[in-house]
């Protein structure tokens, strides 16, 4: 969110900086090679941890101060007025309130072109995760069942892990190259290097996925493996890389390019991917395939990597660190950090109940487009769906941010908790009323309204969940605290997905049979029905000049159940856990020295 007005521009306002008199710059000069690992990887709590889906409305972190209790790592000389250390512990700021730009067009001529930066390097980014959690399983679905596709899911799980190595990208580096750049040029020169030859395999690869299930998922889980790696050092380098004033714009920065790249990988390149979209708006004599291939598209992407790293290299240089006695001891220290907060029971409490709480909501999320495109609906036209309502999450994360304030910033969570329930049964019943004759602009319409209605409540659920984050967090492992609760909440709604897709196929029952207008009768009396509940059944249905009726559709029974099993944990247990723990103090969330 760019907007910083209400009480939301609070959390961005704790960013500002006091003015430096010549005590605490001396002070200052003393301090810099002891900076707080937090203050370096702070970055991670403003949504970048907190990726899950195509709506990233993210939240800028409210600063805490620095008790000094755990590693202290070295900062990056940036070359800008960094903090002030006072006796206390406390962090002050070293620009002053009214240096902070009020709009996005007044930041300052360095400021900006770091922004832009930051912007190119979180889209580039997004490309990948977009065509692993977007374009690639719905282009999957016409040859896969729900299952396999479930399988190649677990090509989106290093987002939701990302914490298990992010203290190493933190703390081995070259100084010679930089902290951030020692691990981004080489991740990126990698993924040119694979987006390159996937672009030139991919499509065999596709053609032929149920043999090649394995090796897509492998290969897509390393792109996104990347990426999250990348994620890291770029969260960590955007704190250096803006001023301390302006530093709050990292996660327009961080919204703008993840957005955009997820935006082209999936709602762009469906589109234009799609021959009926090409034949209805581009063409004249209508062709078999869409306006770009998948190879194309790689292929472009991995020369636009390649050209980013060779920029980066030769064109922007990283400040030197002026020490480097990070080390073993560094990273080992920051995972007993993480070990400390998991051991808090309230923290364990609201682990379990981010790992339970999106399971209600997991067959509408995974499901329901991929049912959609099975009954009918046009890939252009589910693209137009995802394009209307990509600006409204914006907007949605505006408002989200201004009622998740107070001391019950959990209330809308709660209320969106069962916002998503009904809107699970809305889209059901739209999938069970799919015209016979095709989408007609009435249906598109109510398709549109249902996504927008669930885009809502995701987003105000988002939006809220990360703003009890940012309250509770301990101030003195303010970035490993914030990390920790992001990575479990992503988590939550990644384990449930290979489940339920696969219990999709399991409670379909779909059964061969021949056409008896068009069979013969020798052909009637020695064919034996069969199951075509998978794809690869409904195939051989298909080729042999069968039909496949489908008795029973798994996707009913697995959305029910979902939505039941989610309601009854909601009102069981999730909303009376959820009202206990944001009515705690603090110091109920602190770590023990």
């Amino acid at each position: 969110m760019t907007s910083q007005v209400d009480e939301t521009s609070n959390l961005a306002h704790r960013r500002a900086r006091q003015p430096l008199n010549k005590a605490s710059k001396a002070n200052m000069a003393r301090d810099r090679s002891s900076s707080y690992y937090a203050e370096e990887h702070e970055l991670d709590d403003l949504g970048a941890s907190n990726f899950d889906g195509p709506h990233h409305v993210s939240l800028p972190p409210r600063r805490r101060s620095n008790s000094g209790r755990l590693p202290k790592y070295d900062d990056e000389d940036s070359g800008k007025e960094g903090l002030n250390h006072s006796k206390n512990g406390k962090r002050s700021r070293s620009r002053g309130h009214d240096d902070a730009a009020s709009s996005l067009w007044q930041l300052p001529p360095a400021d900006f072109r770091n922004f832009s930066l930051l912007c190119i390097l979180y889209l580039l980014q997004g490309v990948p995760v977009g065509l692993a959690m977007g374009s690639v399983p719905f282009l999957l679905k016409s040859k896969l069942s729900y299952g396999q596709v479930g399988l190649f899911s677990l090509a989106s799980y290093p987002y939701s892990m990302k914490l298990l190595w992010s203290p190493i990208v933190d703390a081995i580096y070259s100084p010679i190259i930089g902290r951030r750049k020692s691990w981004i040029i080489p991740i990126q020169t990698v993924s040119s290097i694979m987006l390159l030859w996937l672009g030139s395999n991919v499509e065999t690869m596709l053609e032929n996925a149920e043999s090649r299930l394995g090796l897509i998922t492998i290969l897509f889980f390393t792109l996104v493996f990347l990426c999250a790696t990348q994620d890291i050092a770029v969260d960590g380098w955007a704190l250096t890389l803006l001023s301390h004033a302006n530093l709050s714009y990292a996660s327009t920065a961080q919204t703008i390019g993840l957005n955009t790249g997820y935006f082209l990988s999936f709602t762009v390149f469906l589109a234009f991917n799609s021959a009926e979209f090409a034949n209805k708006y581009f063409r004249t004599v209508p062709q078999d395939s869409g306006l770009l291939s998948m190879s194309a598209y790689l292929k472009f992407w991995g020369w636009a990597y390649l050209f980013m790293t060779i920029a980066l290299f030769m064109g922007k240089t990283e400040e030197k660190t002026r020490d480097t006695r990070m080390g073993k001891n560094g990273i080992y220290d920051v995972y007993t950090a993480m070990w400390k907060i998991v051991k808090l029971p309230n923290v364990q409490l609201f682990i379990l109940i981010h790992l339970v709480a999106k399971f209600g909501f997991q067959a509408n999320d995974a499901v329901t487009n991929l049912k959609l495109l099975e009954k009918g609906l046009s890939k252009e036209d589910l693209a137009l769906t995802v394009l209307i309502d990509f600006p409204f999450e914006i907007i949605f994360g505006y408002y989200a941010a201004k009622w998740s304030v107070g001391d019950r910033p959990l209330r809308p969570w709660l209320y969106a908790f069962v916002g998503r329930l009904g809107s699970a049964l809305l889209a059901q019943l739209l999938v069970y009323y799919f015209p016979k004759n095709g989408a007609g602009p009435f249906y598109l319409l109510l398709v549109i309204l249902v996504h927008v209605l669930g885009s809502f409540m995701s987003t105000v659920q988002f939006v809220s969940i990360n703003a009890f984050h940012t309250q509770i967090a301990d101030p003195a492992i303010g970035g490993t605290y914030m990390t920790t609760l992001n990575t479990v909440s992503n988590l939550g709604g990644q384990w449930p997905r290979v489940l339920v897709l696969f219990a999709v196929d399991f409670f379909t029952k779909a059964t061969c049979e021949l056409d008896s207008a068009t069979a013969t009768p020798d052909q009637v009396e020695t064919f034996i029905p069969f199951s075509c509940a998978k794809q690869a059944g409904k195939q051989h249905c298909t080729n042999i000049g069968g039909v496949c009726n489908m008795k029973v559709d798994g996707y009913y029974i697995t959305n029910i159940l979902c939505v039941v099993i989610g309601g009854a944990l909601f009102f069981s247990f999730i909303r009376r856990k959820v009202e206990y723990l944001q009515m705690l103090d603090l110091s109920k969330w602190r770590v023990e020295k």
